[in-house]
């Protein structure tokens, strides 16, 4: 069955060796993240059918082409078993694209690569797996929660893919073979960015960013580090502006965290995160990160006019809970006129000595 699948797979996503990076106009890779809800999600759309064990519904339409065999796909995915329920994997909570080769993969990703090598850069979708191309007649010993024989429903996003001749990933690419390929998805990046294709650029940029994952970053010292960084940071600095220009601030501010971890001393990713944080109504933390960058470009227009903003803005809220707290205990009573003082203490002695003279003259009497 397995090697049915094989073969199925390979008609599937062709013959093509052409080395190429593909670069098409292709969805966004970001779209408002999937609602982490208990169970998969619910799609409408027609069922697909890929394979006798595989079916796709379509969730989100991507573009351009789909990968040929050995191509270097970059993927999210939500994973749940069908009979329980029960969510194994989620690469987006572990925040780190899974990378397949198609017609390479692991023998528990066969029906996943069968569904991906139908799918388009930037396109969703809800796959069925049938045990049989899935973890199998024995389940899986690295996830408890699939038991043998488990259909499995994947929730897949495919970022996008690199056409390579040999199928070479990223683990047998020297570093400056990996820190190139980051580099040229960087500038694609950039030149989307300057067409305003936000949603495209951010592709590049998480891209680039698979190629210096966390486990290749920690290998790294000296000037090779150096090089990584230098490609690696300003794609997350870019695609937090692109999330500022789409109002998505919480991903924008977590972006600027991750550079800030690195370099807390970055001033970009230090303006980038208070005008973020600006715009969700965090002044305090905002105006920290803009002295903070103020201090490293004292003379930066862009910098005074947020914390001039920032200043205009507390004081309009100043004056309006103002004018609510008036509205609330009514005007300012006015003040009663002044008694002349010395004149009641004058009557008061008088008083106190004609009642004093009374008494003198009874006691006389008497």
């Amino acid at each position: 069955m397995v090697v049915e699948a094989e073969e199925q797979l390979s008609q599937a996503i062709g013959k093509d060796d052409e080395s190429e990076i593909v670069t098409e106009d292709s969805a966004f890779v970001h779209p408002e993240p999937p609602h982490d809800d208990s169970g998969p999600p619910k799609v409408e759309s027609p069922v697909e059918i890929l394979h006798e064990k595989v079916t796709k519904q379509i969730i989100k339409e991507g573009h351009g082409q789909k990968p040929s065999k050995y191509s270097t796909c970059f993927l999210h995915y939500r994973a749940w078993t069908e009979s329980t329920g029960h969510k194994f994997e989620d690469t987006r909570h572990e925040q780190q694209p899974l990378e397949m080769v198609l017609g390479k993969e692991k023998k528990e990703m066969t029906g996943l690569a069968i569904g991906v090598s139908s799918m388009k850069s930037g396109e969703r979708a809800l796959l069925h797996v049938g045990w049989d191309l899935g973890y199998g007649e024995e389940g899986s010993f690295s996830f408890p929660n699939v038991p043998p024989k488990a259909d499995i429903l994947y929730e897949v996003e495919l970022i996008g893919f690199d056409e390579t001749k040999e199928g070479k990933t990223r683990g047998d690419m020297t570093v400056e073979e990996r820190i190139g390929a980051a580099d040229r998805r960087k500038m694609d990046g950039n030149d989307l960015f300057k067409e305003e294709k936000l949603e495209e650029a951010m592709q590049q940029y998480e891209m680039a960013i698979a190629y210096m994952g966390d486990d290749f970053m920690f290998q790294l010292f000296g000037k090779y580090r150096d090089m990584a960084l230098a490609v690696k940071n300003p794609c997350h600095l870019n695609t937090a502006a692109c999330l500022i220009k789409l109002k998505r601030f919480e991903e924008a501010i977590g972006q600027c965290s991750i550079v800030l971890t690195e370099d807390e001393n970055n001033m970009k990713a230090l303006f980038r995160r208070g005008k973020a944080r600006a715009e969700l109504g965090q002044t305090d933390a905002a105006k920290e990160d803009f002295l903070k960058a103020r201090k490293f470009s004292p003379g930066d227009k862009a910098i005074v006019r947020e914390l001039r903003l920032l200043a205009e803005h507390e004081k309009a809220i100043y004056q309006k809970q103002r004018e609510i707290y008036k509205g609330i205990f009514g005007p300012r009573p006015e003040p009663k006129p002044q008694t002349n003082n010395r004149l009641i203490h004058l009557l008061v002695l008088f008083w106190q000595w004609l009642v004093s003279f009374f008494k003198r003259e009874r006691a006389k009497e008497d």
